[in-house]
């Protein structure tokens, strides 16, 4: 039995028409309309339950860096070929399996198609392609290079995807091994050492200290167990709400950037997405003070944020960028060294990008380093918080005879 669809079409004219016909599929409803001279706009198969229906896709929730990337080598790949625009944006809407990414492209396809250019379209999505992807877009139209600056953003992209890959399996283990640890010692409290409570109170007798220490602990978690859980709960979320705020932002990057052993991490992360960013933005044509503006909102820590800030500044009043740079701890000597040399030689961005491989490399060798430290280190600690509660909890039985009498 054939369905019925709507359908928004455009005529010869550019008006916009609706209607509704019956078909067995899109496609042929598709091709019916082309044959009666109109150009498809959208086509929807119509519920006659009178209730809308969604197709939910397999991981159609949000959009991922990883979805952006595959789209944007996919499109350049499509525009080299010769496809245009609306067709290429057609096919890519049709073959993405993520149903939020699907909508947001053709949303972007119709934007196009109404006389807006890509860039705008684009910029009318903010949490999909964020203002680097739209300044590139745009450097990329107006040199005639869209192609070669899709290709950029997909590979910035993945580079960003596997950055955050390394950091996630550097903190998945130790994550991993204090949760384990916090649910064997609120076990304990709970369950296990009210029972040697219990034991005790009917033997009598001077405990040791460590044991009186655990049993008051173990008889405050049990009391106030719920109010504990409450207490981690709001601590959490006041948390989250104060690195929201401009204030907490500042004071939390700048704490994780003095952290031991992870502040390296951090600090090496930042500017490896610093000196990528900035590269492909001036590599792409876009003007260096607009590259700097959208590398300090894109850096995602907000200590570099202001000395990039600061170093676009001076720049407005005429100097290097390197000079302003070598002001700021926050950007290492070499970086700074290297900038100047490529400001000399003009090849400002291929030293950007020299720079942000050294830090990946640094990054994968912190990252392995970090994994050796942690795995003995946190296997001391858990052995040490269990083992000491179990100590605590039978030295008491070393003295047995004594609690007796």
């Amino acid at each position: 039995m054939a369905d019925t669809y709507t359908y928004r079409v455009r005529d010869r004219s550019g008006r916009l028409l609706e209607g509704s016909l019956e078909a067995d599929s899109t496609t042929l409803v598709a091709t019916k309309l082309r044959q009666m001279g109109y150009l498809p706009v959208a086509i929807e198969r119509k519920d006659t339950s009178g209730l809308k229906k969604e197709l939910k896709l397999p991981g159609s929730g949000r959009v991922k860096l990883k979805d952006v990337a595959v789209f944007s080598r996919q499109f350049s790949t499509m525009i080299n070929a010769g496809l245009s625009l609306l067709r290429a944006l057609n096919i890519l809407a049709e073959q993405t399996e993520n149903q939020a990414f699907r909508k947001v492209i053709d949303e972007v396809r119709l934007d196009v198609e109404r006389g807006a250019s890509l860039s705008q379209a684009l910029a009318k999505h903010p949490k999909v392609f964020n203002r680097l992807y739209v300044a590139m877009v745009r450097a990329g139209e107006t040199g005639g290079v869209l192609d070669g600056v899709l290709v950029r953003l997909a590979g910035m992209i993945e580079k960003q995807v596997e950055l955050r890959h390394k950091i996630k399996s550097a903190m998945t283990y130790p994550v991993a091994v204090f949760g384990l640890v916090l649910c064997i010692v609120t076990a304990m409290l709970l369950f296990v050492v009210p029972m040697f409570e219990d034991l005790y109170s009917e033997l009598g007798g001077t405990l040791p200290l460590p044991t009186r220490i655990l049993l008051g602990v173990s008889g405050l978690v049990k009391s106030y167990a719920i109010f504990i859980f409450v207490f981690e709960g709001l601590a959490i979320f006041a948390f989250k709400k104060w690195i929201q705020s401009e204030t907490g932002r500042a004071r939390w990057d700048a704490f994780k950037l003095r952290v031991p052993i992870f502040g390296k991490l951090v600090h090496k992360t930042a500017i490896t997405r610093f000196s990528r960013t900035l590269a492909v933005l001036l590599r792409s044509g876009v003007p260096i003070l607009e590259s700097l503006e959208i590398t300090s909102e894109t850096v995602n820590n907000s200590v570099m944020s202001r000395a990039v800030k600061d170093v676009q500044s001076a720049v407005k009043q005429g100097e290097s960028v390197a000079t302003p740079m070598a002001q700021h701890s926050v950007f290492p000597p070499m970086v700074t060294q290297m900038l100047a040399v490529g400001e000399e030689t003009g090849n400002v961005d291929e030293m950007l990008e020299k720079v942000a491989d050294f830090y990946d490399q640094e990054i994968e060798a912190t990252v392995n380093a970090l994994t050796s430290l942690l795995e003995p280190l946190l296997i001391v600690v858990m052995g040490g918080a269990v083992g000491g509660m179990v100590v605590a909890l039978y030295m008491p039985m070393f003295n047995i005879i004594n609690l007796i009498e």
